[in-house]
């Protein structure tokens, strides 16, 4: 990647995980949904756009490492199950979804960047069941930094970060153009919309 194009992020923003600690989290995520689904042969890893695409993409090529055999993958854009939809100022952007396997009798494993009220979720557990009937719906993160709204919890949790309720978290991984991954602190009051 050329160098001018790196994005960067605020140097007031407080590193909380850095990148080592991501690729670690990832990886025992990986071997913990192998030990726990022991015929893969239904299983299927599915990634919520955006950062939890990129993050489910990792897990899924880990697993198809270890178990040297495919592994289906999919991808899924909840932004029109959102339960916020009809507060938002601005229209959503759509990428999609893809889900290039048969959802009914498949076990899938949703994967996330950060697990906070659970609404997120919620509405990922909408969106796949309009595709079919999946035998089971796991869940994986790479953070949990609780205040729940909704009765969730995750299967695999890559790092619990306790957060207070208005702490700003973000995740940035290489996959958007960052020179590494890390998990931030944004300091109050900073805008983030456009970071």
């Amino acid at each position: 990647m050329n160098n001018s194009n790196v994005k960067t992020v605020p140097s007031n923003w407080k590193p909380m995980v850095n990148s080592e600690m991501i690729a670690r989290s990832l990886t025992r995520i990986s071997y913990e949904i192998v030990e726990k689904n022991r015929d893969l042969t239904h299983l299927a890893i599915v990634g919520i756009r955006t950062a939890g695409e990129f993050l489910a993409h990792r897990i899924h090529s880990k697993i198809e490492e270890i178990e040297q055999r495919k592994i289906a993958f999919g991808v899924i854009d909840i932004n029109l199950y959102r339960d916020d939809l009809t507060h938002s100022r601005t229209q959503p952007i759509l990428k999609g979804s893809d889900l290039p396997f048969p959802i009914d009798g498949t076990r899938i494993v949703l994967v996330d960047d950060i697990l906070y009220t659970g609404r997120t979720v919620r509405s990922a557990l909408d969106c796949i069941i309009d595709f079919g009937r999946p035998s089971c719906i796991e869940f994986a993160v790479l953070l949990d930094r609780g205040h729940r709204e909704l009765p969730i919890r995750a299967d695999y949790v890559g790092k619990n970060l306790p957060t207070r309720r208005d702490d700003k978290i973000r995740v940035k991984l290489v996959e958007q153009g960052y020179a590494e991954d890390g998990v931030y602190l944004v300091k109050p009051g900073t805008d983030v919309s456009e970071i």
